[in-house]
């Protein structure tokens, strides 16, 4: 289906149900049942990147974690005999987070995310044999169930509240969720390898795994909504009203708070003076607050600190710097002065006359250091380098082993190649 097709039909809509024959996708290039055990015996996880649960209810983590033993004394660490004996007993392992901490499934998620344009996370449940890890419920964020490993028993209900906000939980509407969950459903279906289950926000869902150890994966979209965009108007307001006189004056002398009309004809000047505000608000500065709060959630591709920090060692003009993957970025002129690059959750301040340079690596998203317009060949070295250092490029294929050489004791020589080294830092 069309990315254009699916936002038209099903985006915050309604659920999909699509089979691996149509796709021919299996998921197990992002997690498998081996993965899973390597995960929970060798990777060192600590709470809260391992849930379980078992009949409906969440498992005190204190069964299942304990010390690392010498060196490693923190208690929180996922204890792999506790978790055996607990799946054993027919618990459900969540292993959460799993966008930092399983390379397939940080550079899937990392992508989802800059295609969506909604910050995204992965959760993978694995169930053991006719088993049920949680009760109906709902979730506030949009879930894409991708099936890894056996099967399971999917069951969809329509919502109790349409495009919950992320303070309206499940857990607040336990009963009409216990309801709802009675009436027929709108999707009763077995999922197994290979097939994939859209789900906006609100649908209640739960699952039960048949005759074989059974994994999805669910991947999570936090969604930017228009309620963020009323927050962060609000938030706006808030700030611009604390500048009018009138909104901060005081109540009369003596006031009885207890009295409703005793603040009625305050509280009329301040509703009328804050519509006021509102109509002042720009929606640009909307738009840029929700950039930034959206654009501080999507993570760009890791960088390698120790090669990377080699590699800007090292440059020459012949060294290729790659915008990095991923990383949100937008340049924004000051009136005369420093241009400002926005870049993921960071902004940067870069002098005026680098704002060509900048703007060709932003455009062609590769480029030669000797390539950089507008500038000397030091400027140059010196603008890579800090492009490089504050992890807003890359030097592709850098390895550690790309660090320059150690300077010989000489003398003269050196100490003049020391003085160039120097100027280009």
């Amino acid at each position: 289906m069309a990315p254009e097709l699916f936002g038209a039909r099903y985006w915050a809509r309604r659920p999909l149900l699509t089979r691996a024959e149509e796709t021919g996708n299996s998921f197990t290039d992002l997690l498998d049942l081996p993965a899973v055990d390597e995960l929970l015996s060798r990777r060192g996880l600590r709470t809260p990147f391992l849930r379980i649960a078992k009949d409906g209810a969440v498992v005190d983590t204190k069964r299942f974690t304990s010390s690392g033993g010498a060196g490693a004394e923190i208690a929180d660490q996922v204890s792999s005999d506790a978790v055996l004996r607990l799946f054993a007993d027919g618990s459900t392992v969540v292993l959460q987070g799993l966008h930092r901490l399983w390379p397939p499934l940080i550079e899937f998620t990392d992508q989802l995310a800059a295609d969506l344009g909604h910050p995204t996370q992965v959760n993978a449940y694995i169930t053991p044999p006719s088993s049920q890890g949680f009760s109906p419920h709902y979730d506030v964020h949009d879930v894409f169930v991708l099936q890894v490993a056996g099967e399971k028993h999917w069951t969809i209900h329509e919502p109790v509240l349409p495009d919950p906000l992320r303070t309206q939980v499940w857990t607040d509407r336990a009963a009409e969720v216990a309801a709802a969950a009675e009436r027929e459903p709108v999707i009763d279906a077995v999922l197994r390898p290979g097939d994939a289950l859209y789900l906006p926000r609100g649908y209640l869902h739960s699952a039960k795994a048949l005759g074989e150890i059974s994994a999805h994966l669910t991947v999570g979209i936090h969604s930017v909504t228009r309620w963020a965009a009323a927050e962060s108007v609000l938030d706006l307001v808030r700030t611009l009203a604390a500048e009018d006189r009138s909104l901060r004056g005081s109540l009369p002398l003596g006031i009885d708070l207890a009295d409703p009309d005793a603040v009625a004809d305050d509280v009329a000047a301040v509703v009328e003076g804050l519509r006021e505000w509102l109509g002042r608000v720009d929606p640009a500065e909307v738009a840029d607050r929700l950039r930034a709060r959206t654009w501080a959630q999507v993570r760009p591709e890791p960088v390698a600190p120790l090669a990377q920090s080699a590699a800007a060692a090292a440059l020459t003009p012949d060294t290729v710097l790659r915008l990095r993957a991923r990383l949100r970025v937008a340049l924004r002129d000051g009136e005369e002065g420093p241009v400002t690059l926005l870049a993921g959750r960071r902004t940067h301040t870069f002098p005026a006359d680098v704002r060509p340079a900048l703007a060709e690596l932003l455009a062609a998203g590769e480029l030669k250091v000797g390539d950089l317009p507008a500038l000397g060949p030091a400027d140059r070295i010196t603008l890579a380098h800090r492009l490089v250092t504050d992890a807003i490029a890359t030097v592709p294929d850098a390895t550690v082993a790309d660090a320059p050489a150690p300077a010989t004791p000489a003398g003269g020589h050196d100490g003049a190649h020391g003085g160039a080294t120097g100027e280009h830092r």
